[in-house]
């Protein structure tokens, strides 16, 4: 009996794997596998599955394997596979020598194919795709057998060897599994395992003109990788039955397949289907656009590997189906960043201020904390010179109560620098717009209080005009506008909620001097504004792209307060 300590929380999952150690099922082993279509991008969805298997092979000794399901040549592309792939390290995960393809099991799934017509438990069929569809039945009615149904083995086997030569047309044949066509489960009335596709494969080219289905193919690629536990998602449950039918007769190592609920997220898509609509349909950038849930478009938001397996450990695995709420996932972004990102100060919409009583031509190197949160980070220098740049909504000309920043008047504090007062505004002649401010400083206040002991209800960020770099910011917010998008709601699709501003660009930004030379993919937090990161794609050595990654407010936090729970 194999003794054991179980690392994670516990679940349904964990609980059958260690029941099947413990009893020797398997010989032990713990073998798992990821295995994405390469028709799309991953997103966070898969990230679960990701983390779940090969979190689980590492915590109980063993491997996962990495397998693309590629059964279908006009959806797939080497680009998705490229992409997964760099999606699974990012995360953290690595499978070693262990990359394989359903595409290099199809001479083994053929001869399969061919032991189940020998056994007289598959065969040729005819009807076409809607007429297969019609003969299937209802839940409440059951299926008709297909007028092929009896041929005799020699002459299935004749048509299907025809079928592999390229002698049909596509859609004019299909083999089917011989099981039941009154079976309650649907997936059991003689289901499709090859079609004729005369389509060129993104790996074996040309060679095949016939493909089998993912259901013919998914169990018995697991069965030739010695595959323990198959673990899929919940909708794979009414598939398991054909599952292990084709398992057992073929008599062949058969894995136990274990379904768990998918991901639902808040103000998202994640349906690779309507992925592709809205990058198709020209409503983001690309499967990498920010605002997308797809693991690129994190990764070129600013999202960290750490916070999104945080964010999976913390949804656990169900049974059942739930709307996990975005806040959730963005409190654990902002947890990770907190302690590991730098502090700068960025203006986004300028307001130029002129401290009149501060020497022309004066320059002071101040001292900034790099993040507060870890003193081993260090300090910065930061420039301060007569003129600035603070955030037009710090000033009010005519404030409403409880407006505690600047104000004619009013005195605040420059992060990390002096007490200012406001004493003169100055306005466009035509718009009365505030174009610019004149203050006086209190040089005794230099990063720390008033020697006289008065006190200030606002402290606002700022940087140098002289010194500053320019810069363009872009403001992300929620894809859509309601938390769960809708296929169809009074004959809107589901494009109708998407978020007219979910992305803000704004290209007048000034940032501090430190962020010359950023990095592409460098995070920060802007002070008082958020979470921020350099644009791998857009930016330049002669201009920074900044893509906000999340807010500073934890819509999360305020939710659990409210139910009376610790956010963690």
């Amino acid at each position: 009996m194999a003794e054991f300590e179980s690392k994670g929380s516990s679940n349904f999952i964990r609980n059958i794997i260690e029941e099947d150690i413990r009893n020797g099922v398997f010989g032990g082993r713990v073998h798992l596998r990821f295995p994405p279509e390469p028709n799309g991008y991953l997103h966070i969805g898969h990230a679960k599955s990701i983390c779940l298997n090969f979190g689980l092979a590492a915590e109980y000794g063993g491997l996962c394997n990495l397998r693309f399901d590629d059964t279908n040549p006009t959806k797939e592309e080497l680009e998705y596979v490229e992409s997964i792939k760099e999606d699974i390290k990012w995360l953290g995960f690595d499978w070693g020598d262990r990359e394989y393809y359903a595409s290099d099991y199809f001479d083994q799934l053929y001869q399969y194919a061919v032991q189940l017509i020998k056994a007289g438990k598959a065969y040729v069929c005819d009807l076409s795709a809607e007429q297969i569809k019609e003969y299937r039945g209802t839940l409440t009615r059951p299926g008709r057998e297909s007028p092929y149904r009896n041929r005799s083995v020699e002459e299935n086997l004749d048509l299907f060897e025809r079928m592999r030569a390229g002698e049909f047309e596509d859609g004019s044949r299909v083999l089917r599994a011989k099981i039941d066509m009154a079976s309650p489960n649907l997936n059991m009335r003689d289901p499709v395992m090859y079609r004729i596709l005369h389509a060129e494969h993104h790996r074996t080219g040309d060679k095949w003109c016939i493909y089998p289905t993912y259901d013919f193919t998914h169990g018995q690629s697991d069965s030739i990788e010695g595959i323990t536990h198959s673990i899929c998602t919940l909708e794979f449950e009414d598939h398991r039955p054909l599952y292990d039918w084709f398992l057992d007769e073929l008599k062949i190592h058969h894995p136990k397949q274990i379904e768990f609920a998918r991901l639902n997220l808040s103000h998202m898509v994640l349906s690779k289907r309507k992925l592709l609509a809205l990058v198709e349909g020209g409503y983001v950038s690309g499967w990498d656009d920010p605002r997308m849930p797809t693991l690129s478009g994190f990764r070129r938001r600013g999202y960290t590997p750490a916070s999104i397996r945080n964010f999976c450990e913390r949804i656990g695995v169900a049974k059942r189906e739930s709307v996990v709420d975005i806040a959730l996932l963005e409190h654990c972004v902002r947890e990770d960043l907190n302690k590991h990102a730098p502090r700068v100060m960025a203006v986004l919409n300028p307001l130029r201020v002129v401290i009149d009583n501060y020497p022309e031509g004066k320059r002071e190197t101040l001292e900034a904390l790099n993040n507060p949160e870890d003193p081993g980070m260090g300090t910065r220098k930061v420039p301060f010179s007569r003129v600035l740049y603070i955030e037009q909504d710090d000033f009010m000309e005519n404030p409403p109560k409880k407006f505690y920043r600047l104000a004619p008047g009013r005195e605040v504090r420059l992060r990390y620098a002096y007490f200012i007062r406001c004493v003169d505004v100055v306005k466009d002649q035509n718009t009365g717009e505030v174009k610019e401010l004149h203050c006086t400083y209190d040089p005794a206040t230099r990063g720390g209080d008033a020697p006289d002991g008065r006190r200030v209800k606002a402290t606002l960020h700022w940087v140098s005009a002289q010194h500053a770099i320019p810069a363009e910011v872009r403001l992300y917010d929620h894809l859509f506008t309601v938390p769960a998008p809708k296929e169809e709601d009074e004959g809107a699709d589901f494009t109708a909620y998407l978020n007219p501003h979910s992305l803000i660009t704004l290209k007048s930004c000034r940032v501090e001097p430190s962020l010359q030379g950023a990095a592409p993919g460098s995070r920060y937090q802007f002070e008082r504004l958020g979470y921020f990161c350099v644009d791998a794609f857009d930016s330049s050595d002669g201009w920074l792209v900044f893509n906000r990654t999340v807010t500073l407010k934890d819509a999360w936090a305020k939710i659990k307060k409210g139910q009376g729970l610790n956010p963690a």
